[in-house]
């Protein structure tokens, strides 16, 4: 397939499917070797990294849109989302930044419908990293996760959206299964504080931290231990779903 043709077609008549002015941008956590990890596509005409996005057809729920790009970029379905700002300032996209989309395109910029102003809906994902199976789009030429502490330039506003989304996830902890989501079946104490930690971004007491997440009743505490570690194996555990949702309602009691 002629993929240039194809990014041409949709720069031109996309608009004939799609809604016009209204996009999506998913921001995809995942947890992996206690780092917190977003996943990124590297923009093919900006030179840039970006956020998975795309939008909406004309007959399509918002939120139907969004699973849709996530299955595309993870080869997940039901992911865990939520809907987490709206990003609509008028200066989102200059004429200057739009330029370098169509350096290798061949279209003017008066052509096409993309350079118009768009609101973007922002959604935050919550993914088991070793699930996800990253695919890149024919606007990208790599789809790879970043650190959150290593995060490369962005396009546009997406460090904007990145930190929105950041922000809106430690709120969340206290009020959304981020554990559940995030943390393999099964982990052990030491997993789930330091993902705690890195969504807080700070450090956390262990003795406290223990005592309060065990006094929530949402933990089953396994007869395993992680293997091939030294001095004393830490036991793994499973999250109690029911309890974990009740004691959700009440809020966990972690501050950001």
């Amino acid at each position: 397939m002629d993929f240039d043709r194809e990014i041409r077609e949709h720069y031109l008549r996309g608009h004939e499917k799609f809604l016009r002015h209204i996009s999506i941008d998913c921001v995809v956590f995942g947890f992996f070797n206690n780092e917190l990890r977003v996943l990124l596509l590297h923009a093919k005409y900006a030179g840039h990294w970006a956020l998975p996005g795309g939008f909406i057809l004309k007959e399509e729920h918002m939120d139907a849109a969004a699973n849709r790009i996530l299955a595309e970029r993870t080869g997940l379905e039901k992911i865990y989302m939520q809907q987490f700002y709206v990003f609509s300032e008028p200066t989102r996209s200059t004429r200057k930044v739009n330029q370098q989309f169509l350096q290798n395109v061949g279209i003017s910029y008066d052509e096409s419908w993309m350079f118009e102003r768009f609101i973007s809906i922002g959604y935050t994902a919550l993914v088991n990293f070793s699930k996800v199976q990253p695919v890149a789009d024919v606007f990208s030429s790599a789809c790879e996760w970043f650190n959150i502490h290593a995060i490369p330039e962005l396009i546009l506003d997406h460090r904007e959206i990145l930190d929105k989304a950041l922000e809106s996830l430690r709120t969340q902890i206290n009020y959304h299964p981020i554990g559940f989501n995030l943390l393999p079946e099964k982990f052990t104490m030491p997993e789930l504080q330091r993902l705690y930690e890195t969504i807080l971004d700070r450090k956390l007491d262990r003795r406290n931290f223990q005592r309060k997440i065990i006094g929530t009743g949402i933990l089953k505490k396994l007869k395993e231990t992680k293997p091939g570690v030294r001095h004393k194996a830490p036991f793994y555990y499973k999250f109690d779903l029911k309890k974990y949702q009740r004691a959700l309602k009440g809020g966990m009691g972690f501050e950001s």
